[in-house]
């Protein structure tokens, strides 16, 4: 499975969990869905088409096992959670073309003083789009990059 489908699924929900569901919470919830789910637990009475949405459910579960469960893809996941609440209609303090920003090469990011006195950064990676949106690193402000004038 492709790492573009994973992120089209909720697998928090999947586990009826949380982001702030420590490692040994989410490893609970897996265990008792997966006693739920799996094949070899159904009983005499169930229906194939039963049958068929608990092997679905089950596999699901697995795979949102296997992506919480690992420290560096629930991080790349979590990161992905983030950057799709930032793009679905944040609150932008201001709209700042790149080409106002400044290039940081020790770090190799483009930041922007916010009036906070904090700092906006974004990656080179980050700005292969025509907009971004970026929070200050000390307040709640947020601004649109464009790239495009």
């Amino acid at each position: 499975m492709t790492s573009e489908r994973r992120s089209q699924k909720d697998w928090y929900s999947i586990l009826e969990s949380s982001p702030s569901d420590g490692l040994q919470d989410l490893k609970q919830k897996y265990q008792r869905l997966a006693l739920m789910y799996h094949p070899d637990k159904q009983g005499p009475g169930v229906t194939v088409t039963e049958a068929e949405e608990h092997l679905h459910r089950f596999i699901e579960v697995d795979q949102a096992w296997k992506v919480l469960s690992n420290q560096e893809t629930k991080r790349a996941y979590d990161l992905q959670l983030r950057a799709s609440e930032l793009n679905q209609s944040w609150p932008v303090d201001a709209c700042v073309c790149l080409d106002d920003m400044t290039w940081d090469d020790d770090n190799e990011v483009y930041t922007y003083g916010c009036r906070c006195g904090g700092e906006f950064s974004i990656g080179r990676e980050e700005v292969e789009g025509e907009e971004a949106i970026v929070c200050c690193d000390t307040c709640s402000l947020s601004i649109e990059v464009k790239t495009t004038t």
